[in-house]
Protein backbone atom coordinates (compact mmCIF):
# COMPACT_ATOMS: atom_id res chain seq x y z
CA UNK A 1 0.00 0.00 0.00
CA UNK A 2 2.78 2.40 0.83
CA UNK A 3 4.63 1.48 -2.34
CA UNK A 4 1.60 2.40 -4.48
CA UNK A 5 1.16 5.63 -2.57
CA UNK A 6 4.78 6.58 -3.12
CA UNK A 7 4.50 5.85 -6.83
CA UNK A 8 1.38 8.01 -7.13
CA UNK A 9 3.10 10.80 -5.22
CA UNK A 10 6.11 10.66 -7.52
CA UNK A 11 3.87 10.74 -10.59
CA UNK A 12 1.97 13.71 -9.20
CA UNK A 13 5.19 15.57 -8.43
CA UNK A 14 6.57 14.77 -11.89
CA UNK A 15 3.33 16.00 -13.46
CA UNK A 16 3.46 19.29 -11.53
CA UNK A 17 7.13 19.73 -12.31
CA UNK A 18 6.40 19.24 -15.99
CA UNK A 19 3.53 21.69 -15.81
CA UNK A 20 5.83 24.17 -14.00
CA UNK A 21 8.54 23.75 -16.63
CA UNK A 22 6.07 24.30 -19.46
CA UNK A 23 4.50 27.28 -17.67
CA UNK A 24 7.93 28.78 -16.98
CA UNK A 25 8.97 28.27 -20.58
CA UNK A 26 5.73 29.88 -21.73
CA UNK A 27 6.22 32.84 -19.40
CA UNK A 28 9.83 33.23 -20.45
CA UNK A 29 8.76 32.99 -24.07
CA UNK A 30 6.14 35.69 -23.55
CA UNK A 31 8.71 37.88 -21.78
CA UNK A 32 11.21 37.36 -24.59
CA UNK A 33 8.51 38.07 -27.16
CA UNK A 34 7.49 41.23 -25.33
CA UNK A 35 11.06 42.46 -25.00
CA UNK A 36 11.99 41.68 -28.60
CA UNK A 37 8.81 43.40 -29.75
CA UNK A 38 8.89 46.50 -27.58
CA UNK A 39 12.68 46.67 -27.16
CA UNK A 40 14.04 45.69 -30.58
CA UNK A 41 17.64 44.63 -30.83
CA UNK A 42 19.95 43.71 -33.67
CA UNK A 43 23.52 42.61 -34.14
CA UNK A 44 23.38 43.75 -37.77
CA UNK A 45 24.90 47.13 -36.93
CA UNK A 46 28.12 48.96 -37.61
CA UNK A 47 29.86 51.99 -36.17
CA UNK A 48 29.83 55.04 -38.42
CA UNK A 49 31.32 58.54 -38.43
CA UNK A 50 31.61 61.35 -40.94
CA UNK A 51 34.87 61.53 -42.85
CA UNK A 52 36.36 63.69 -45.57
CA UNK A 53 39.10 63.14 -48.09
CA UNK A 54 41.94 65.67 -47.81
CA UNK A 55 43.26 66.86 -51.16
CA UNK A 56 45.30 70.02 -51.82
CA UNK A 57 43.73 72.98 -53.61
CA UNK A 58 47.14 74.10 -54.90
CA UNK A 59 49.98 72.02 -56.23
CA UNK A 60 53.62 71.88 -55.36
CA UNK A 61 56.21 69.98 -53.31
CA UNK A 62 55.22 68.96 -49.79
CA UNK A 63 57.64 70.70 -47.44
CA UNK A 64 55.92 69.67 -44.18
CA UNK A 65 53.77 66.69 -43.29
CA UNK A 66 53.67 66.69 -39.48
CA UNK A 67 51.00 63.97 -39.19
CA UNK A 68 51.28 60.22 -39.54
CA UNK A 69 48.80 57.51 -40.33
CA UNK A 70 46.09 56.89 -37.69
CA UNK A 71 47.18 59.92 -35.65
CA UNK A 72 44.62 61.92 -33.69
CA UNK A 73 44.73 65.64 -34.53
CA UNK A 74 43.04 68.59 -32.85
CA UNK A 75 41.13 71.34 -34.58
CA UNK A 76 43.48 73.98 -36.03
CA UNK A 77 46.52 71.71 -36.02
CA UNK A 78 48.72 71.90 -39.15
CA UNK A 79 48.32 68.74 -41.21
CA UNK A 80 50.43 69.58 -44.29
CA UNK A 81 52.25 72.45 -45.98
CA UNK A 82 53.10 73.00 -49.66
CA UNK A 83 56.01 75.14 -50.88
CA UNK A 84 54.46 78.61 -50.94
CA UNK A 85 57.17 80.55 -52.79
CA UNK A 86 55.51 80.51 -56.24
CA UNK A 87 52.24 81.65 -54.68
CA UNK A 88 53.99 84.37 -52.68
CA UNK A 89 55.52 85.66 -55.91
CA UNK A 90 52.14 85.50 -57.62
CA UNK A 91 50.59 87.56 -54.81
CA UNK A 92 53.37 90.15 -55.02
CA UNK A 93 52.90 90.38 -58.80
CA UNK A 94 49.14 90.81 -58.41
CA UNK A 95 49.63 93.51 -55.79
CA UNK A 96 52.16 95.25 -58.06
CA UNK A 97 49.76 95.20 -60.99
CA UNK A 98 47.00 96.56 -58.79
CA UNK A 99 49.27 99.37 -57.55
CA UNK A 100 50.33 100.16 -61.14
CA UNK A 101 46.69 100.45 -62.17
CA UNK A 102 45.98 102.80 -59.28
CA UNK A 103 48.99 104.89 -60.35
CA UNK A 104 47.66 105.07 -63.90
CA UNK A 105 44.27 106.14 -62.58
CA UNK A 106 45.91 108.86 -60.45
CA UNK A 107 47.98 110.13 -63.41
CA UNK A 108 44.98 110.10 -65.71
CA UNK A 109 42.95 111.94 -63.08
CA UNK A 110 45.55 114.70 -62.95
CA UNK A 111 45.75 114.87 -66.75
CA UNK A 112 41.99 115.12 -67.08
CA UNK A 113 41.94 117.85 -64.43
CA UNK A 114 44.56 119.79 -66.43
CA UNK A 115 42.56 119.35 -69.63
CA UNK A 116 39.41 120.53 -67.92
CA UNK A 117 41.33 123.57 -66.69
CA UNK A 118 42.45 124.20 -70.28
CA UNK A 119 38.83 123.98 -71.37
CA UNK A 120 37.90 126.56 -68.74
CA UNK A 121 40.69 128.85 -69.94
CA UNK A 122 39.54 128.38 -73.55
CA UNK A 123 35.99 129.25 -72.53
CA UNK A 124 37.28 132.44 -70.86
CA UNK A 125 39.28 133.27 -73.99
CA UNK A 126 36.16 132.78 -76.11
CA UNK A 127 34.20 135.16 -73.94
CA UNK A 128 37.03 137.73 -74.14
CA UNK A 129 37.35 137.29 -77.93
CA UNK A 130 33.61 137.62 -78.37
CA UNK A 131 33.69 140.89 -76.36
CA UNK A 132 36.63 142.16 -78.45
CA UNK A 133 34.80 141.25 -81.64
CA UNK A 134 31.68 143.10 -80.52
CA UNK A 135 33.81 146.15 -79.62
CA UNK A 136 35.59 145.96 -82.98
CA UNK A 137 32.27 145.77 -84.81
CA UNK A 138 31.04 148.80 -82.92
CA UNK A 139 34.33 150.59 -83.76
CA UNK A 140 33.88 149.77 -87.45
CA UNK A 141 30.33 151.05 -87.39
CA UNK A 142 31.42 154.25 -85.67
CA UNK A 143 34.41 154.75 -88.02
CA UNK A 144 32.23 154.07 -91.06
CA UNK A 145 29.72 156.67 -89.90
CA UNK A 146 32.43 159.27 -89.33
CA UNK A 147 34.02 158.48 -92.71
CA UNK A 148 30.65 158.74 -94.47
CA UNK A 149 30.06 162.13 -92.81
CA UNK A 150 33.52 163.42 -93.87
CA UNK A 151 33.06 162.11 -97.43
CA UNK A 152 29.62 163.67 -97.76
CA UNK A 153 30.93 166.96 -96.34
CA UNK A 154 33.77 167.00 -98.90
CA UNK A 155 31.38 166.29 -101.76
CA UNK A 156 29.09 169.05 -100.53
CA UNK A 157 31.89 171.67 -100.23
CA UNK A 158 33.72 170.99 -103.52
CA UNK A 159 30.93 172.41 -105.76
CA UNK A 160 30.88 175.60 -103.66
CA UNK A 161 34.56 176.43 -104.34
CA UNK A 162 34.09 177.85 -107.86
CA UNK A 163 31.34 180.08 -106.54
CA UNK A 164 33.67 181.25 -103.77
CA UNK A 165 31.22 180.24 -101.09
CA UNK A 166 34.05 178.29 -99.39
CA UNK A 167 37.79 178.76 -99.36
CA UNK A 168 40.51 176.43 -100.57
CA UNK A 169 41.51 175.96 -96.96
CA UNK A 170 38.03 174.64 -96.15
CA UNK A 171 38.31 172.12 -99.00
CA UNK A 172 41.75 171.00 -97.79
CA UNK A 173 40.44 170.53 -94.25
CA UNK A 174 37.50 168.52 -95.58
CA UNK A 175 39.83 166.33 -97.70
CA UNK A 176 42.18 165.82 -94.76
CA UNK A 177 39.24 164.86 -92.53
CA UNK A 178 37.90 162.42 -95.19
CA UNK A 179 41.34 160.77 -95.58
CA UNK A 180 41.75 160.50 -91.80
CA UNK A 181 38.31 158.98 -91.33
CA UNK A 182 38.91 156.52 -94.20
CA UNK A 183 42.17 155.43 -92.53
CA UNK A 184 40.39 155.11 -89.18
CA UNK A 185 37.72 152.96 -90.88
CA UNK A 186 40.42 150.73 -92.37
CA UNK A 187 42.09 150.34 -88.99
CA UNK A 188 38.75 149.55 -87.35
CA UNK A 189 38.06 146.92 -90.01
CA UNK A 190 41.52 145.46 -89.43
CA UNK A 191 40.81 145.32 -85.70
CA UNK A 192 37.50 143.58 -86.43
CA UNK A 193 39.22 141.01 -88.65
CA UNK A 194 41.82 140.42 -85.93
CA UNK A 195 39.14 140.08 -83.24
CA UNK A 196 37.20 137.62 -85.41
CA UNK A 197 40.32 135.57 -86.07
CA UNK A 198 41.10 135.52 -82.34
CA UNK A 199 37.53 134.37 -81.68
CA UNK A 200 37.91 131.55 -84.23
CA UNK A 201 41.24 130.57 -82.64
CA UNK A 202 39.67 130.53 -79.17
CA UNK A 203 36.80 128.37 -80.46
CA UNK A 204 39.28 125.98 -82.08
CA UNK A 205 41.32 125.74 -78.87
CA UNK A 206 38.16 125.04 -76.88
CA UNK A 207 37.11 122.29 -79.28
CA UNK A 208 40.58 120.74 -79.19
CA UNK A 209 40.72 120.85 -75.38
CA UNK A 210 37.21 119.42 -75.14
CA UNK A 211 38.08 116.52 -77.47
CA UNK A 212 41.22 115.77 -75.44
CA UNK A 213 39.22 115.32 -72.22
CA UNK A 214 38.72 111.57 -71.60
CA UNK A 215 37.05 109.46 -68.89
CA UNK A 216 38.50 107.13 -66.28
CA UNK A 217 36.06 104.35 -67.09
CA UNK A 218 38.48 102.26 -69.21
CA UNK A 219 40.88 102.20 -66.24
CA UNK A 220 38.43 102.01 -63.34
CA UNK A 221 36.67 99.09 -65.04
CA UNK A 222 39.89 97.09 -64.54
CA UNK A 223 39.82 97.50 -60.77
CA UNK A 224 37.53 94.53 -60.25
CA UNK A 225 39.78 92.20 -62.24
CA UNK A 226 42.92 93.37 -60.41
CA UNK A 227 41.24 93.01 -57.02
CA UNK A 228 40.00 89.53 -57.94
CA UNK A 229 43.54 88.57 -59.03
CA UNK A 230 44.90 89.72 -55.65
CA UNK A 231 42.21 87.78 -53.79
CA UNK A 232 42.88 84.67 -55.86
CA UNK A 233 46.63 84.90 -55.27
CA UNK A 234 46.10 85.38 -51.53
CA UNK A 235 43.63 82.47 -51.48
CA UNK A 236 46.17 80.18 -53.19
CA UNK A 237 48.86 81.30 -50.77
CA UNK A 238 46.63 80.59 -47.77
CA UNK A 239 45.87 77.11 -49.14
CA UNK A 240 49.55 76.20 -49.03
CA UNK A 241 49.06 75.53 -45.31
CA UNK A 242 46.12 73.31 -44.40
CA UNK A 243 44.87 72.89 -40.85
CA UNK A 244 42.54 70.32 -39.34
CA UNK A 245 38.95 71.62 -39.59
CA UNK A 246 37.87 69.56 -36.56
CA UNK A 247 39.11 66.97 -34.12
CA UNK A 248 39.82 64.00 -36.31
CA UNK A 249 41.71 60.79 -36.89
CA UNK A 250 44.14 60.67 -39.82
CA UNK A 251 43.90 57.48 -41.85
CA UNK A 252 44.91 56.06 -45.24
CA UNK A 253 47.93 58.38 -45.48
CA UNK A 254 49.50 57.68 -48.89
CA UNK A 255 52.11 60.43 -49.33
CA UNK A 256 55.26 61.70 -47.63
CA UNK A 257 57.30 64.88 -47.43
CA UNK A 258 59.09 65.81 -50.64
CA UNK A 259 56.40 64.34 -52.87
CA UNK A 260 54.68 66.58 -55.41
CA UNK A 261 51.08 67.19 -54.40
CA UNK A 262 48.54 67.63 -57.20
CA UNK A 263 45.30 69.57 -57.01
CA UNK A 264 42.39 67.30 -56.15
CA UNK A 265 44.55 64.22 -55.56
CA UNK A 266 43.56 62.76 -52.20
CA UNK A 267 46.43 62.28 -49.76
CA UNK A 268 44.62 60.94 -46.70
CA UNK A 269 41.26 60.82 -44.93
CA UNK A 270 40.12 62.65 -41.81
CA UNK A 271 37.57 60.82 -39.67
CA UNK A 272 35.45 63.26 -37.71
CA UNK A 273 35.97 62.21 -34.09
CA UNK A 274 33.34 64.57 -32.69
CA UNK A 275 30.27 62.47 -33.52
CA UNK A 276 29.80 58.73 -33.77
CA UNK A 277 26.76 56.69 -34.74
CA UNK A 278 25.74 53.08 -34.77
CA UNK A 279 23.95 52.32 -38.03
CA UNK A 280 21.62 49.44 -37.12
CA UNK A 281 19.52 47.54 -39.66
CA UNK A 282 16.11 46.60 -38.23
CA UNK A 283 13.41 44.52 -39.88
CA UNK A 284 10.51 46.50 -41.28
CA UNK A 285 8.15 44.87 -38.75
CA UNK A 286 10.19 46.33 -35.88
CA UNK A 287 10.13 49.93 -37.10
CA UNK A 288 6.69 50.52 -35.58
CA UNK A 289 8.27 50.22 -32.14
CA UNK A 290 11.14 52.62 -32.93
CA UNK A 291 10.91 56.39 -33.11
CA UNK A 292 13.45 59.23 -33.02
CA UNK A 293 14.50 60.21 -29.51
CA UNK A 294 14.24 56.72 -28.01
CA UNK A 295 17.11 55.64 -25.76
CA UNK A 296 19.39 52.88 -26.95
CA UNK A 297 22.27 50.72 -25.72
CA UNK A 298 25.27 50.12 -27.95
CA UNK A 299 27.92 47.43 -27.63
CA UNK A 300 30.93 47.10 -29.92
CA UNK A 301 32.35 43.66 -30.55
CA UNK A 302 35.93 44.78 -29.92
CA UNK A 303 34.92 45.28 -26.28
CA UNK A 304 31.51 43.64 -25.75
CA UNK A 305 31.46 44.21 -22.00
CA UNK A 306 31.61 48.01 -22.45
CA UNK A 307 28.21 49.68 -22.52
CA UNK A 308 27.57 52.88 -24.47
CA UNK A 309 24.45 55.02 -24.31
CA UNK A 310 22.76 56.69 -27.21
CA UNK A 311 19.48 57.73 -28.75
CA UNK A 312 17.72 57.17 -32.04
CA UNK A 313 18.52 60.11 -34.28
CA UNK A 314 16.68 59.07 -37.44
CA UNK A 315 15.09 56.13 -39.24
CA UNK A 316 15.79 55.33 -42.87
CA UNK A 317 13.02 55.77 -45.43
CA UNK A 318 14.60 53.99 -48.37
CA UNK A 319 16.86 51.09 -49.29
CA UNK A 320 17.90 49.64 -52.60
CA UNK A 321 15.14 47.35 -53.95
CA UNK A 322 15.90 43.63 -54.08
CA UNK A 323 16.85 42.68 -57.65
CA UNK A 324 15.67 39.10 -57.02
CA UNK A 325 12.16 40.44 -56.42
CA UNK A 326 11.62 43.24 -58.94
CA UNK A 327 14.63 42.88 -61.22
CA UNK A 328 17.43 45.30 -61.81
CA UNK A 329 16.58 48.76 -60.50
CA UNK A 330 18.76 51.81 -60.98
CA UNK A 331 18.67 53.53 -57.59
CA UNK A 332 22.21 54.61 -56.87
CA UNK A 333 22.50 56.55 -53.66
CA UNK A 334 20.17 54.41 -51.55
CA UNK A 335 21.56 52.10 -48.85
CA UNK A 336 22.06 48.55 -50.11
CA UNK A 337 20.84 46.28 -47.29
CA UNK A 338 20.81 42.63 -48.34
CA UNK A 339 17.68 40.79 -47.25
CA UNK A 340 17.47 37.53 -49.24
CA UNK A 341 19.29 34.23 -49.27
CA UNK A 342 19.22 31.79 -52.14
CA UNK A 343 16.25 29.90 -50.66
CA UNK A 344 14.83 32.16 -47.94
CA UNK A 345 12.97 35.44 -48.44
CA UNK A 346 13.57 37.83 -45.55
CA UNK A 347 11.78 41.00 -44.51
CA UNK A 348 13.30 44.26 -45.68
CA UNK A 349 15.59 45.94 -43.22
CA UNK A 350 15.99 49.69 -42.86
CA UNK A 351 18.94 51.54 -41.33
CA UNK A 352 18.32 53.25 -38.00
CA UNK A 353 20.89 55.86 -37.07
CA UNK A 354 21.68 55.81 -33.33
CA UNK A 355 23.80 58.65 -31.98
CA UNK A 356 26.41 57.55 -29.42
CA UNK A 357 26.60 59.90 -26.45
CA UNK A 358 29.81 58.70 -24.79
CA UNK A 359 32.13 57.32 -27.48
CA UNK A 360 35.70 56.38 -26.70
CA UNK A 361 38.00 57.85 -29.39
CA UNK A 362 40.48 55.01 -28.98
CA UNK A 363 37.79 52.32 -29.28
CA UNK A 364 35.43 53.47 -32.02
CA UNK A 365 36.35 52.68 -35.62
CA UNK A 366 34.33 53.07 -38.79
CA UNK A 367 32.52 49.87 -39.87
CA UNK A 368 33.20 48.20 -36.53
CA UNK A 369 30.54 45.59 -35.71
CA UNK A 370 28.06 46.56 -33.03
CA UNK A 371 24.91 45.43 -31.24
CA UNK A 372 22.08 47.90 -30.70
CA UNK A 373 19.21 47.54 -28.27
CA UNK A 374 16.33 50.04 -28.31
CA UNK A 375 15.22 50.87 -24.78
CA UNK A 376 12.19 53.06 -25.51
CA UNK A 377 11.56 56.63 -24.53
Amino acid sequence: MSVATDANSRKLIARWVSIGIVATAAVLGLIVLYKTTHYPRTDDAAVLANYIGIAPQVEGPLVRLPVHDNQFVKKGELIFEIDDRPYQYALERALSEQAALEGQIADETRRIAALKSAVSVAQANIRSAEADAVTAEQGVDRAHAEWAYASNNLQRLEPLLPKHFVTVDDIDKAKTSEVAQREALRQAQSKLILAQSQLQSALAQHEQAGNAVTTLEPLTSQRGAKEAAVKRARYDLDNCRVYAPFEARVTNLTISEGAYAHVGQQMFVLIDARRWWALANFREGQLGHISPGMRADIYVLSKPDRHFSGFVESIGFGVRPDEDVIGRFESSGLPDVQRTLNWVHLASRYPVRVRVENPEPELFRISESAVVIIRGK
